[in-house]
């Protein structure tokens, strides 16, 4: 009786495995082609569906240099401090997370680098599963085999959410300053950046003490290293904290108010068109931003 319990787990196990090689994403045309979605976006889709809302949502997709160096920047400084030293995966890191989530006897989102975030947020859910954590690892390994490290960070940073309803530096850039993800001040970058481990609860358009706390400390360090390239920024060697950022690397705030509602809640945003610019294919609901020629920042 044991003996066929095993058989059958044994051939439950080996269907599972033919499945997720089946349909394992092919990342490597993500070399050339921009993603209409996510499964991160429709997802929210879904939950606004849900609750009889409307699924719109805010995303434009852009080139690498029609985002800030300073977003670029702070987003490596803030989300993955050696994305050009790991291969997709920090393992130092992850090992540090599995203590800390065994000594909590909680599951948190630690330990995932910029390549970890791009696989779930492209072809994942939200669910700290511990099968889904085995699948972003393989998708992440994926994504590094076939993609640049400058295509992945493209990628980041053009479908990761910034706040209820809108994702991507560009769609963030317009609705929170009214301005292009390349013409964003260091303030407006840092802001951008802090709000990503949680976006819908430290939201840019109405700053809690923590996103406040985040963003000085994203400015601390972008000055620190001043005006480098991200690989040499991310890739010199780690001099010690200056004194006068002491205070910053304290444990940050915590907000004890009732979180801010974020501004694109009550009201579904203008669903707009447009076409990537890196490639042919049309993506509903996102802007053109490749046919402007310029985009100004207001006065």
């Amino acid at each position: 009786m044991l003996k066929r319990v095993l058989l059958i787990i044994l051939l439950l196990l080996v269907v599972w495995l033919l499945w997720e090689w089946a349909t394992f994403p092919n990342t490597a045309k993500l070399a050339t082609e921009n993603p209409a979605t996510t499964a991160f976006m429709e997802a929210r889709k879904g939950e606004l569906r849900a609750a009889g809302k409307s699924d719109a949502l805010l995303y434009t997709f852009v080139r690498y240099d029609r985002i800030s160096p300073y977003l670029r920047r702070g987003v490596l400084v803030a989300e993955d401090n050696d994305f050009y030293e790991h291969g997709g995966v920090d393992m130092k890191a992850m090992k540090e997370a599995v203590q800390r989530d065994w000594q909590r006897r909680k599951v948190t989102h630690g330990g995932s680098t910029i390549t970890q975030q791009l696989a779930k947020n492209l072809y994942l859910s939200p669910s700290r599963n511990p099968l889904r954590k085995v699948k972003e690892y393989f998708l992440a390994r994926s994504l590094e085999r076939h993609l640049s490290k400058k295509r992945i960070l493209e990628l980041y940073l053009n479908v990761v959410e910034m706040g209820e309803r809108v994702y991507g530096a560009e769609a963030a850039a317009q609705f929170y300053f009214h301005r292009s993800a390349a013409s964003l001040a260091p303030q407006q970058a840092a802001l951008l950046a802090g709000c990503l481990p949680n976006p819908r609860l430290m939201s840019p358009g109405a700053p809690n003490k923590r996103l406040r706390w985040r963003q000085r400390m994203i400015l601390s360090r972008m000055r620190r290293w001043g005006y480098l390239l991200e690989e040499e920024t991310l890739t010199t060697d780690k001099k010690p904290e200056a004194k006068t950022d002491t205070a910053l690397q304290q444990t940050p705030p915590t907000d004890t108010a009732t979180p801010v509602t974020p501004p694109a809640t009550d009201t579904a945003p203008t669903t707009t068109e447009t076409t990537d610019t890196t490639s042919t294919a049309t993506a509903t609901e996102t802007t053109d931003t490749s046919k402007t020629s310029a985009e100004a920042p207001p006065p």
